[in-house]
């Protein structure tokens, strides 16, 4: 296996998501990772970098998202980072709660937690948020 590293930089428009979406997924293809597994990575990208653009930078295209894709014979990584406010993730309410199923928003994190098998969260002295997320091989 190569080891490989992309890291992009990208605007804090909605169009990002897609930008990302296809950067992953031409990675994941070149790792030769299966449908399934690619399914739910892009599930996780798509939420990340949707957190990131809406609720870290706030669509202030003044700002940008870095995505950063390395790979290692175990696992591969994906880091998002967003230059906003940051927030605490356990803030976040329990989407599969009675009085949250019918909401409309805020499953994000519950999907980045199912489809990956580590998530986390870091806050950035200079400001930001970074999310972390490891798929194991």
């Amino acid at each position: 296996m190569t080891l490989e590293t992309t890291e992009l930089r990208l605007p804090s428009r909605i169009e990002a998501v897609s930008e990302a979406a296809a950067a992953v997924s031409e990675f994941l293809n070149r790792l030769g990772i299966d449908e399934r597994t690619a399914f739910g990575v892009d599930m996780a990208v798509r939420e990340a970098v949707t957190n990131a653009v809406l609720h870290g930078n706030k669509l202030d295209e003044a700002k940008v998202v870095d995505l950063k894709l390395s790979n290692s014979p175990e696992a591969f990584e994906i880091i998002v980072h967003d230059q906003g406010r940051g927030f605490n993730p356990g803030d976040i309410p329990d989407p599969t709660t009675e009085e949250n199923l019918l909401k409309t928003s805020g499953r994000g994190i519950f999907f980045m937690r199912n489809f990956m098998d580590t998530v986390d969260w870091s806050a950035d002295p200079k400001g930001g948020t970074t999310v972390r997320m490891l798929k194991k091989l």
